[in-house]
């Protein structure tokens, strides 16, 4: 087997494992893949492709791409590609980027604002497309340093799940690479050859999600499947043993059962668990 084709199964296996846990595709469905040009909605795209040609269930996909008049935008790549894969696609342009800049200090990190602009337009054009699920390309490791972030600054224990409904109900959002981690997509976007385009709106900014990534590499050096064990541990959730007062109630007189998550008598104090 070639190191292509070995890391297409890995994606692949890993990809199929998150949409049937998690029901991401139905038949019917006409998904939105958002392709910003780098490396994970490339993999996603390539993936939903050759999964759709396989699949039990029939849905259509779409490409989007958001240009937001970057300096230094290549025009013309992404668009020879989309051809060249033969897949409907939008490319939509709209100057985000003179937005962004206008309203953040230089120091400031622009992601936020940034998507939030970018989920504006791509809400509108999805239902203009009428697509009822939109596909992002966001991996493991991009949830667990969401946790991680959330946990830190936010005091929240959240990170970014499979699939949600957004606020208005018009479109489930799913995210197919959850479970692959980014070393794998990156050297199978090296295999494909993608032709990457950068996002010089972030340029080499230093923010907060970049300390969190070199904090994991840190700790991998001791724990090296430190990034795998908290992807485990959101998928295994104690309620019982956490401290949010609106779980109480559910759970003053139950436990969540260790192999399978249903209720069970509640351990007395002296068996529990220290750590």
């Amino acid at each position: 087997m070639s190191e292509l084709e070995r890391l297409r199964t890995r994606i692949a296996s890993r990809m199929g494992s998150a949409i049937e846990q998690f029901s991401l595709i139905d038949d019917g469905d006409h998904i939105m893949v958002c392709l910003s040009g780098g490396k994970d909605s490339y993999t996603l795209l390539d993936m939903l492709l050759r999964a759709r040609r396989r699949a039990p269930v029939d849905f259509d996909l779409t490409a989007f791409h958001l240009d937001q008049k970057q300096p230094g935008y290549p025009e013309g790549i992404l668009r020879d590609y989309l051809e060249e894969v033969g897949i409907p696609f939008e490319i939509c342009e709209q100057d985000t980027y003179s937005v962004v800049r206008e309203k953040l200090p230089d120091d400031a990190t622009p992601c936020s604002l940034c998507s939030r602009l970018r989920r504006g337009i791509i809400y509108s054009r999805a239902a203009e497309l009428g697509c009822n699920k939109i596909a992002l390309g966001h991996h493991r490791d991009d949830s667990v340093e969401t946790l991680l972030l959330n946990l830190f600054h936010s005091g929240q224990l959240q990170a970014m799940p499979a699939r949600y409904t957004t606020n208005d109900g018009r479109f489930v959002v799913i995210r197919p690479l959850i479970f692959v981690d980014e070393d794998t997509i990156q050297s199978y976007a090296a295999e494909r050859e993608f032709p990457i385009i950068p996002c010089n709106l972030c340029g080499s900014i230093q923010g907060r999600r970049k300390f969190i990534r070199g904090l994991l590499d840190e700790l991998e050096e001791t724990i090296p499947d430190v990034r795998n064990s908290v992807l485990a541990a959101m998928k295994n959730v104690r309620r019982s043993h956490l401290l949010d007062e609106a779980l109480w109630d559910s759970v003053r007189d139950v436990a969540v059962d260790d192999r399978s998550n249903r209720c069970a008598p509640e351990k007395t104090a002296e068996n529990a668990p220290l750590f």
